[in-house]
Parts: C-alpha cells; sequence; structure tokens
C-alpha cells in the first residue's frame, strides 16, 4: 500500500458507505479490489477485529490519518495503533525489531498483543501523535487478515465508535456511530472477545507492561523474562 497524499472527494459521501459482505467467512476478489482502491484514496473503512470493530486508514497518508482522527472526535496527541498482517511486517514498520519482539510475535500473533516499537518512515508522524514509536499488532481475525493482506500495508486502526462511547460489535452500530465518515463497511460476523489487547513496551529495559488486556504479564513474561508493571489491581 503506498503511502500516497492523495485523497478522495467521495470520502464522508453523506449517501452511506459500501457495505461488504463476506461469503463463507472471505470477502471476494472484487471486495479486496474495492478496499484497495478506498485506501489508495485515503478514505476510512469499517471492519471486525478479534477484539472489537475497528476503523481505520493507511497508516502511511496523513491526510486520511487527519481525516480518521476528525471522524472518531479522538485528540490528534493520542497515537494510533497500527495493524500489519504478519510478522514480517515488523521490519517495515520498526526501524528495530528486538529478539523479544520476534519470540512474543512467534507466541501470540496472531492475538491480542501490541507491542511498542521505534517506528519507521512507514507509518506517518500524525498516526503516532508526532512520536519516535508506533503500537503494532497482528489481529486474529480471518475479515481483518484479508483486509490487511489484500492492501499490502499497515493500517493506522482504532475502535470504531466516537471518542468516549462505547466500543462497537456490529455493523449496525458501526454505521449509527461513524456511517457518514466511511467509503467502505464489511459487515461480518462479530468479534470475538470485545476485550481491549495487551499494550506492551519493548523500547524500554526491561519492557513495560502499558495496559493490561487478553493477555496477562505471566504470559508475556514467560516468553521474555522480566517485565516492568503496576501490580495494582485495574480500577
Amino acid at each position: 500500500m503506498a503511502s500516497t497524499e492523495s485523497f478522495s472527494s467521495n470520502a464522508g459521501n453523506r449517501e452511506g458507505p459500501i457495505i461488504l459482505q463476506p461469503f463463507g467467512g472471505a470477502l471476494g476478489f472484487a471486495d479486496e479490489v474495492i478496499l484497495v482502491a478506498a485506501l489508495g484514496r485515503g478514505c476510512l473503512i469499517a471492519f471486525p477485529t478479534d477484539t472489537v470493530y475497528g476503523v481505520g486508514a493507511n497508516a502511511g497518508n496523513r491526510r486520511a490519518i487527519r481525516r480518521l482522527f476528525e471522524a472518531k472526535q479522538r485528540p490528534s496527541a493520542k497515537p494510533l495503533p497500527v495493524l500489519i498482517p504478519d510478522r514480517d511486517a515488523l521490519t517495515a514498520c520498526a526501524r528495530i525489531v528486538p529478539a523479544a519482539a520476534w519470540a512474543l510475535a512467534e507466541a501470540f500473533w496472531p492475538g491480542p498483543l501490541t507491542i511498542i516499537l521505534p517506528r519507521s518512515d512507514a507509518i506517518c508522524a500524525e498516526a503516532v501523535a508526532g512520536g519516535d514509536t508506533v503500537g503494532l499488532r497482528v489481529p486474529d481475525h480471518p475479515v481483518a487478515l484479508q483486509v490487511l493482506r489484500a492492501v499490502g500495508g499497515p493500517m493506522a486502526v482504532t475502535s470504531a465508535n466516537l471518542s468516549g462511547e462505547e466500543s462497537t460489535v456490529s455493523g449496525a452500530e458501526v454505521l449509527r456511530s461513524l456511517g457518514p465518515w466511511l467509503e467502505v463497511l464489511i459487515d461480518a460476523e462479530s468479534p470475538g472477545s470485545g476485550l481491549p489487547s495487551t499494550v506492551l513496551d519493548l523500547t524500554t529495559s526491561p519492557p513495560c507492561l502499558l495496559r493490561r488486556g487478553a493477555l496477562t504479564v505471566e504470559e508475556l513474561a514467560s516468553v521474555i523474562g522480566e517485565i516492568a508493571w503496576d501490580r495494582e489491581p485495574a480500577p
């Protein structure tokens, strides 16, 4: 997926998004063509993941990322997570990939683990609030993986709801929340857990747990050893 700065005037069509429905759990070739074209024009698309419904844009397109923040009413100082199709994409999205990242990817990807690494130029600064790091994850959902493989590049993806509102878990909920901002909505089977991903910062020594989620610190530590984390119970 090229890091294009183009932007479609059709994005945010008030008539509503194109709705794609996977057949037998998979999108067709024509559906993939629509997705690639939409992302190439800098549009927003929504699709299910293994946690909640997500809304995403080309992680290298500054204008598309600004549009995503606007649609979500999300503060631009809050970085966006980035989804990738497989662990091999780490080398394109991160300047440095330590051994711990490869070990965690082998153990838990696809799955609910986001790892923080130094970002490469494939991820625009706007996507990460101007920072030097990026949160990367491979989702464990067949439709999400097909989308990522079809578009051929990293996508900045966040929950498909307005900031501060409940996460969406169905296509109908996404339409009510963000419909006018979307170019494409994939109306597929509801996400699995509804739990957020666990977030681990690998740019520190020892690695630091930033958010507890579906994976426990004990599971992570069994793979890479010592992890710094707040032992207070979650609120």
